[in-house]
């Protein structure tokens, strides 16, 4: 099945291991095939990765991205085990999480990690306000 991609001016995308970065118009087009495809805005970059959460995206991202995901489960396993044991009540995301990994739905694996991602920010509010 195709997917149908539109990107604003500027915007950029990745496609596999290519960056395609748009021109100055709006720009529709179809992907055919398989291919990891993540929007600019769904990119997680090393440097905005500053939290538990948000470093277990990066690195399920890595195996989004990579033709062997496995070579970034131990360090996937390892941010898992370190906000578990920070935060037990994280485990039902983590669960799913790992589901997702461990049936090669990568994609579904990050649309869960941002649910993760919104619970880490409401449990660090509530931490602020105590």
């Amino acid at each position: 099945m195709a997917l149908k991609v539109e990107l604003k001016p500027h915007e950029k995308i990745l496609i596999g291991e290519c960056v395609i970065t748009n021109g100055d118009q709006r720009t529709r087009f179809i992907v055919e095939g398989s291919a990891p495809i993540l929007r600019e805005k769904d990119i997680m970059t090393l440097e905005r990765a500053d939290t538990p959460a948000k470093r277990i995206y990066f690195a399920v991202q890595l195996m989004y991205t990579s033709r062997d995901p496995r070579a970034h489960h131990d360090a996937y396993f390892s941010l898992i085990r370190d906000i578990v044991q920070a935060a037990p009540s994280a485990w039902p995301h983590v669960e799913i999480i790992n589901n997702h990994i461990l049936t090669g739905e990568l994609y579904k694996a990050l649309k869960q990690v941002q649910k993760l991602i919104s619970y880490e920010q409401d449990l660090l509010a509530d931490a602020a306000r105590d």
